[in-house]
């Protein structure tokens, strides 16, 4: 810290930050009664604000920093990196680029053997929609295979395709309209939408609800079904084992393209190192970014499957290559960071540490569902959420009562998130996600917190 930031106070900043910086999702007229932390220092899963109190950061800034803070092997391999080629355009080699596309398709399942690197995981989806778009008119000449099945509460992101795939209306009206081809479908929401179904019937209706739309829009009009394995914005719903092969037979049954959104999902948050391991699902397209850098520097990366690379394969007057640039695709700095950030998550095997840590997590929590505020427990690794509700009937607590909540938790020292700009409907549901090197005792204090404030609430 320079010495002119050492003479400005937290309000100093506070006051800057009101008159220039516009946050995201934030109503600026309640920074007047709002003081909003002024983060300066991290360690492992703790941060700590400009007045020295520090934090168990338990959503991982925005559900990315997986490795947790302060690792000095990814700040080192910045710095040599910076001083050796800050930057040359993917029009060329740079080597940790190639090197961290080596070890991406290393430990992706199947044959995903091609990365089309971008800065986040807006721009994976985004570019994942195009590839399927240029994919369709490259695969099926003649046919109009351009429409894109997605899920209702699914989030893709807030680039325009992306957001335009995203299901979830409180983040697309006031933005539309949006690209056309876009549908949506029934999440695999058990707790709210199975009614009489056993979540195995339950699972297979919400999978067919696909194939009902690819029938009903005529399967020569559909190019991909795409979906998070866990949706996690949209309130961290946890399918039911059977929906994913389902949408996956369904796929292969019409000659459509499925792509699996990790960008939350991926690089152990699930307990696995990719969500869509746990039901042995291979997807065409997969999706990435938070944990391939857990946040230190912005990457995303969009992966495809031989078979799918190969329809971009020509002679160059055919012009079938694939018609996307981007000035920071790959770019050497971003590509070291993820590279020294992959070596720590697969020396230190923190999908293993997430299923451990985690199941003892959720395993306290769903204790908790005999507090008649909870309504549900759910989750996989370290990828949790808890849902509020008012009765029997399962009425969500209002979005105040859960802001008052998630402050009670943050007062015992606690970061929490609230799943929030959804859906029209109260924000109850409260999220889990921790850096992956989360300990048993730091897993204690979590459940402690939540245990005391939901108690007495």
């Amino acid at each position: 810290m320079t010495n002119v930031q050492k003479e400005l106070s937290a309000q100093d900043y506070r006051k800057i930050d009101q008159a220039h910086a516009w946050h995201p999702l934030f109503q600026h007229q309640l920074l007047e009664q709002t003081d909003l932390h002024v983060f300066e220092q991290a360690h492992g899963t703790t941060i700590v604000d400009s007045e020295g109190r520090e934090y168990l950061d338990a959503y991982a800034g925005l559900w990315n920093v997986n490795v947790g803070y302060g690792r000095q092997e990814i700040a080192d391999a910045v710095y040599e990196q910076i001083q050796r080629l800050p930057y040359y355009p993917l029009s060329q080699i740079n080597i940790p680029a190639t090197l961290l596309a080596q070890k991406l398709t290393a430990i992706l399942p199947g044959d995903l053997n091609h990365v089309f690197f971008c800065n986040s995981g807006s721009e994976a989806n985004e570019t994942a929609i195009k590839i399927a778009r240029q994919y369709g008119r490259q695969k099926y000449p003649g046919e109009n295979r351009y429409k894109i099945i997605g899920s209702y509460r699914g989030y893709h992101g807030f680039t325009y395709g992306a957001m335009s795939a995203t299901g979830q209306a409180r983040r697309r009206k006031a933005f539309e309209p949006l690209v056309p081809g876009f549908i949506h479908v029934q999440p695999p929401y058990t707790y709210r939408y199975a009614g009489e179904l056993s979540e195995s019937e339950f699972g297979i209706a919400c999978a067919d609800g696909i194939a009902r739309v690819i029938r009903w829009e005529g399967e020569e009009t559909i190019i991909a079904v795409i979906a998070e394995p866990i949706i996690g914005g949209g309130g961290v719903l946890v399918p039911p084992d059977n929906y994913l092969p389902r949408v996956r037979e369904i796929c292969d049954k019409y000659g459509i393209l499925l792509i699996l959104d990790e960008v939350i999902n991926g690089f152990g948050r699930t307990g696995k190192l990719f969500a869509c391991e746990h039901w042995d699902v291979q997807p065409d397209i997969m999706t990435l970014a938070k944990g391939l850098t857990s946040g230190y520097l912005p990457l995303g990366a969009c992966v495809t499957s031989d078979a799918l690379f190969e329809v971009f394969l020509g002679e160059p007057e055919e012009n079938r290559e694939f018609a996307q640039v981007c000035t920071y695709s790959g770019h050497p700095v971003a590509c070291a960071a993820g590279l020294a950030n992959l070596n720590i998550l697969t020396e230190e095997r923190l999908w293993e540490n997430a299923e451990r840590v985690g199941s003892h997590l959720l395993k306290q929590l769903k204790t908790l569902q005999d507090l008649p505020i909870v309504g549900d427990v759910r989750g996989k690794g370290l990828m949790i959420a808890v849902e509020l509700i008012q009765d029997s009937d399962k009425t969500p607590v209002d979005t105040a009562a859960t802001k008052k909540i998630v402050g009670a938790i943050q007062e015992k020292g606690i970061l929490v998130g609230k799943i929030g700009q959804a859906v029209d409907e109260p924000e109850n549901i409260i999220f889990l996600s921790p850096p992956l090197i989360l300990t048993i005792a730091e897993a204690d204090r979590i459940f402690e917190a939540f245990r005391d404030v939901l108690a007495s609430s």
